[in-house]
């Protein structure tokens, strides 16, 4: 009787094939770039993934006398990489020295939606870098005093989603100013997570260390909208009144040195 249950259980595993599906809270150290990309968002999922309880696992800390940022420049596909970005207070600065954009990541399409009546542009061009932690930095990522933030880098740029850049973005790029803010250092690493030869990330995976300790920060974060579906490979989209994202709560965090435009 206990083989015939036993069986029973393991059967679904035995056949069970096709994508991941990841709706809890990952806690290996071993998570890797390549195992987060084959994961899949189902509709209603939480829009936030703490990884490892929230403890980065690729970032080495180090110390550091001149910020900088590292960028990992564009892929085959044109696609950005990874920034790793060595921050102070120096390199805050304010929202309203924005330029215009005019890059265009993979996967852009400003395709304005009507959602229950209402215009939405569902797709932003988001910073890897957010703009208001590169200032006194060149485009290269090096000290510079008096530079402007990158703003319209092609390696600190991606098609991010309205909802992932503005919402669950911003709550993690507030954390690393009120510690630059405090006068630590972070290091601060972010990488657009891409599927195969997709042109449209699926996700972003954002860490961050302050090197005495008090701030650490490791998560994924879907690059999904609410009532709109992506096609990653190209990333155009359609309304899907279906296709749900959960809110992230009613909370707005403090602006002391960001107020995105769009």
């Amino acid at each position: 009787m206990r083989k015939k249950l036993l069986l029973l259980l393991l059967v679904p595993f035995l056949f069970c094939t096709g994508p991941i599906t990841v709706s809890h809270a990952a806690t290996s150290d071993h998570i890797t770039s390549k195992a987060i990309s084959k994961w899949t968002y189902k509709s209603g999922d939480d829009s936030i993934k703490i990884l490892n309880n929230d403890k980065p696992t690729e970032i080495k800390e180090e110390k550091f006398d001149r910020p900088h940022i590292k960028y990992g420049g564009l892929d085959d596909l044109n696609r950005t990489k990874t920034a790793t970005a060595y921050l102070t207070k120096n390199n805050l600065g304010r929202s309203n020295t924005r330029t215009e954009q005019i890059w265009r990541p993979t996967g852009w399409h400003n395709q304005p939606k009507y959602i229950d009546g209402i215009r939405v542009i569902p797709q932003n061009r988001g910073h890897l870098i957010a703009y208001t932690m590169t200032f006194n930095l060149n485009k290269s990522g090096q000290p510079k005093q008096g530079e402007l933030g990158s703003i319209d880098n092609p390696y600190n740029l991606f098609t991010q989603t309205e909802f992932c850049n503005q919402k669950t973005m911003t709550q993690v790029e507030q954390k690393v100013r009120d510690a630059l803010v405090k006068n630590k250092k972070v290091i601060y690493k972010v990488t657009p997570i891409f599927y195969g030869k997709e042109l449209m990330a699926r996700g972003v995976w954002v860490q961050a260390s302050s090197l005495d300790g008090s701030l650490k920060i490791n998560r994924y974060l879907w690059n999904v909208q609410d009532k709109v579906k992506f096609d990653y490979a190209i990333g155009r989209s359609k309304v899907d009144n279906n296709w749900r994202v959960p809110t992230i709560g009613d909370q707005q965090p403090n602006y002391r040195y960001n107020q995105k435009r769009y």
